[in-house]
């Protein structure tokens, strides 16, 4: 029998289906799952404890769960920062079909990096740029992960409606829809693993309306079905998006996805900021899923989120860093609060939403829009030992006595230990499993590679 990791003394926040709470409890680690947790000291009696830690002061939640992410864009963080969305891609596009292997590698592990050592056990990325001779760039971004040591959805983009086709990337950025239908498929064959403890799970991804063929979006959702994997996509980011939408095809944008067969449970969105009640009902009624990306949202100006509605209707709804271009921090932690504190802007106000909520959508809201909150997203007994233990003595957390308030609301509060599998990737506030100043100097080399080739 594997040895047993036992962890006391701490609070403990669930995100289990009742939203269990112990002030002071403990969790039985075996085998990479949780065996068991509950109020007090673990059982006397245990056999096989290999390791034991007194976390006195501390607070357990799940690991964190994004759902959506742009890695290659942390080379050029810190760019056209006062646009909207349409003007800001039409700036940087050029400049991202720069890219190559070895740049997306170093932007990789740095954002990868910077989340895991956020709190961060499963991470999602959507690349969609493939420019020609750039090299094998998803494999770029698999080696990251596997390096980093957590769980990864690698969705596998595509453009191939460029400017003369009305679309906003340069022609010389997109894929024809032959060679990207093409692309996804062998990546799926070659990468994706359906298990319920997989590490690597693939994505098929058209990037959006405004970059994709009909074609392409149609062709890709049976691919998707056909092989048994998930469908993501951007949807309803922009007012300008609408209007194009309405302009290219004669309805919105959630029309539009449902006439492409685009609607369904194995499907989620990111953004779905200008959302009317009937676009709610279609996600409703159909299990849509929505990534929720608060700071971009409002880094772009896109608008808010009518995330308390999504949840009163039933849609899944997760967190998502989205891209370091629109959101520099690139940390899923402090999505929690931008969540909570953006949604109370809207007609909701005070009561849009709460701490829990808000942890929620970072835990087993983000697992559910990953068809993943059977194995992961809540500590329950049998399920993944993906787990954070969040340091809340120090000067920052010390005198809010709720712990989840503490942590949603307070400053990012350190991780004192994030396990992946029961495996531990971040100790003490630093990561494990690469070295951080390495990763830091290697991403600088190659942002100033990209600027250089970009004429910038």
């Amino acid at each position: 029998m594997a040895g047993r990791t036992v962890i006391e003394h701490c609070a403990i926040a669930t995100a289990d289906p009742e939203g269990t709470e112990h002030a002071d409890g403990h969790l039985v680690l075996a085998g990479g799952r949780i065996e068991s947790l509950g109020p007090g000291p673990a059982p006397a009696g245990l056999t096989d404890v290999t390791s034991r830690i007194d976390a006195t002061d501390h607070l357990a939640t799940p690991g964190l769960v994004n759902t959506h992410h742009h890695f290659y864009q942390w080379l050029t963080r810190g760019l056209a920062q006062d646009a909207n969305l349409f003007d800001w891609l039409v700036g940087l596009y050029p400049v991202w079909s720069r890219i190559d292997e070895e740049m997306v590698h170093a932007a990789a592990r740095a954002s990868l990096a910077m989340m895991a050592r956020g709190g961060v056990t499963t991470a999602m990325d959507h690349h969609y740029i493939f420019p020609r001779g750039a090299g094998d760039l998803l494999g770029a971004e698999i080696e990251a992960a596997r390096e980093t040591g957590v769980r990864f959805t690698a969705a596998r983009g595509s453009m191939d409606r460029g400017e003369s086709d009305g679309g906003l990337p340069p022609d010389f950025a997109v894929e024809t829809t032959d060679d990207a239908l093409r692309a996804t498929e062998d990546a799926v064959r070659a990468h994706h693993d359906p298990s319920p403890d997989a590490m690597l799970r693939i994505a098929v991804a058209p990037c959006s309306p405004f970059s994709v063929s009909t074609e392409l979006l149609r062709e890709s959702a049976a691919l998707a079905r056909r092989l048994g994997v998930r469908l993501h996509t951007h949807g309803s980011e922009t007012v300008e998006e609408e209007a194009f939408c309405h302009e290219l095809f004669g309805m919105g944008p959630t029309a539009y996805f449902e006439s492409t067969g685009w609607l369904g449970d194995d499907v989620w969105m990111a953004h779905c900021v200008h959302m009317s009640d009937d676009d709610l009902a279609a996600f409703a009624r159909t299990g849509t899923g929505v990534a929720h990306c608060p700071s971009s949202n409002a880094r772009l100006a896109a608008g808010i989120a009518r995330v308390p509605d999504m949840l009163a209707a039933g849609i899944p709804v997760g967190l998502g860093v989205d891209g370091t271009a629109s959101n520099e921090a690139g940390e899923l932690h402090t999505e929690l609060r931008n969540a909570l504190l953006v949604n109370r802007l809207g007609p909701h106000r005070e009561r849009a939403l709460t701490a829990r909520q808000a942890l929620r959508l970072g835990t087993i809201g983000g697992a559910r829009v990953l068809g993943r909150d059977a194995e992961l997203g809540s500590l329950e007994p049998g399920k993944l030992a993906d787990l954070v233990l969040w340091r809340l003595d120090g000067l920052g957390h010390s005198t809010i006595a709720d712990p989840v308030a503490a942590l949603v609301l307070g400053p990012p509060a350190p991780v004192a230990l994030s396990l992946v599998g029961g495996v531990p990737v971040v100790r003490d506030g630093r990561l494990l499993t690469v070295d951080e100043e390495a990763v830091a100097r290697i991403a600088r080399a190659q942002a100033r590679r990209l600027a250089e080739a970009a004429g910038r």
